[in-house]
């Protein structure tokens, strides 16, 4: 009798790697479809106010911001340090807002041009001013659905 024997049958079989490859694209494909990319680089500077009693947005697509703010650093020497307004990626004036309001609406369905909403994403240190002067330009295009976005204020102890 040998000291040694030699089993045959009992090892369990290698793993296959070969739809590994497979796998891969499909997570790479996944991730490149829900992924959402950033809208707008922000051109002015926006500190929204705290806020205690704040609802959520229902339907996210069919929100466009309007930002109002002092410009950031690299751009206050081009735009000076007042408040101003961004659409999009670009700073504006008050009188632009009726044709980013139109440009809007061309890109969403007619059934669901009653549900689009406005925010204002204002920093907390803009004058009254431009908010109004904004909110009038809305008025005028017939936009009446806007929101003021803002942060939940932490409770103090």
């Amino acid at each position: 009798m040998s000291k040694f024997s030699i089993k045959r049958g009992n090892s369990t079989p290698e793993v296959s790697t070969a739809s590994l490859p497979d796998i891969i694209f499909m997570l790479l494909f996944f991730f490149m479809v829900v992924t959402v990319m950033k809208n707008s680089s922000l051109k002015v500077q926006v500190t929204v106010p705290e806020a205690t009693e704040l609802e959520k947005l229902e339907r996210k697509s069919l929100v466009h911001y309007v930002y109002i703010g002092q410009p950031t650093r690299q751009y206050q020497l081009q735009y000076g340090t007042a408040p101003r307004i961004q659409l999009n990626d670009q700073i504006a004036n008050v009188e632009d807002i009726p044709f980013f309001i139109q440009n809007v609406r061309t890109g969403v369905l007619e059934a669901e041009r009653d549900y689009l909403t406005t925010s204002l994403r204002v920093d907390r240190a803009a004058t009254m001013g431009i908010v109004s002067d904004t909110k009038t330009e809305l008025r005028k295009v017939n936009q009446l659905k806007i929101n003021y976005s803002s942060r939940k204020r932490m409770e103090s102890l």
